[in-house]
């Protein structure tokens, strides 16, 4: 079944909880991206987190863009998400495997690092986007999205995120959960859900034993505490094409794109988010420079 989002209130509406399953769409991005095991699970982790920061929170045809930059081998990760549930991605280093760490685990702190930022860009389709910045707390992605709610958006949270990456560095699977805090929720409420957070099974483990977003919520909630309010689907998209890679030619100065038709006799540009390439002729490369010169 295609990935999909569930959102939900929780406790009578003092918790917004949400709930993914993203395996199709880390899948496709591994595969585009080539990364080996770190690489796939940070940059994994931080699609997901951006899946469900932008459905949360953004709405009509609002975008955003989430910068992690730590100083760990991956190097920096950028993720392009939006309202209806899409999203893309890369990481500067795809070719980044590690030994596991000490819970025998994908060392993704030791990818991405532990000093650096966090940063995201809503662009709300007026004059300048907002951007919300924190520094890195943790490097394991789904904290430091914690960390962001909290700090940028004064929103209590609490954010898992899992990626499965299998022996031959395929995915196995990606999802994960979160949970945002209503103002006025009471203590008991916030006790109940630190213990089950505490004591809840990994969330690789539920997906691997076949559990679905609704039930992962389920394990979080008691079922009549829960309002499902709506599922939505996810996937991986790219938007690129080869008319806006000629745009962005066409902005090059006119030296650099002579080079290219009298030394290099053509053109390719590669998509950093999807790696698809598109391949210009000389021909092409002078009517982008005519068209430059008559705008």
């Amino acid at each position: 079944m295609s990935d999909y989002l569930v959102k939900s209130l929780a406790c009578d509406g003092h918790l917004r909880a949400y709930a993914i399953d993203a395996t199709e769409t880390i899948k496709e991005a591994q595969k585009r991206q080539d990364t080996w095991s770190a690489a796939s699970a940070a940059l994994g982790r931080s699609m997901i987190g951006t899946l469900l920061l932008a459905t949360s929170s953004l709405k009509g045809d609002e975008k955003m863009t989430v910068k992690i930059n730590g100083n760990g081998p991956v190097g920096g990760i950028v993720i392009d998400g939006n309202s209806k549930g899409t999203v893309k991605g890369y990481v500067q280093n795809p070719h980044v495997h590690l030994p596991l760490n000490d819970k025998g685990k994908i060392d993704v702190k030791g990818a991405v690092g532990t000093e650096g930022f966090l940063a995201v860009t809503k662009d709300y389709g007026l004059k300048e986007p907002f951007t919300g910045q924190v520094p890195l707390v943790s490097g394991e992605i789904a904290e430091d999205f914690t960390y962001y709610l909290a700090k940028s958006e004064q929103i209590p949270s609490s954010v898992g995120l899992s990626v499965f990456v299998n022996s031959d560095n395929t995915i196995g699977t990606a999802g994960g959960f979160m949970i945002q805090v209503m103002p006025g929720c009471p203590d008991e409420i916030l006790d109940k859900l630190e213990h089950t957070l505490q004591t809840i099974a990994p969330i690789s483990t539920m997906m691997q034993n076949g559990l679905k977003p609704e039930d992962i919520l389920k394990r979080l909630f008691d079922e009549d505490e829960l309002e499902i309010l709506e599922k939505m689907p996810v996937s991986f998209e790219c938007d690129c094409s080869k008319e806006r890679f000629a745009e962005a030619m066409a902005s090059l100065p006119k030296k650099d794109i002579d080079e290219m038709i009298e030394k290099d006799h053509g053109a390719t540009a590669i998509c950093h988010f999807c790696c698809d390439e598109y391949h210009f002729t000389e021909d092409e490369l002078r009517k982008i420079e005519k068209k430059a010169r008559e705008s």
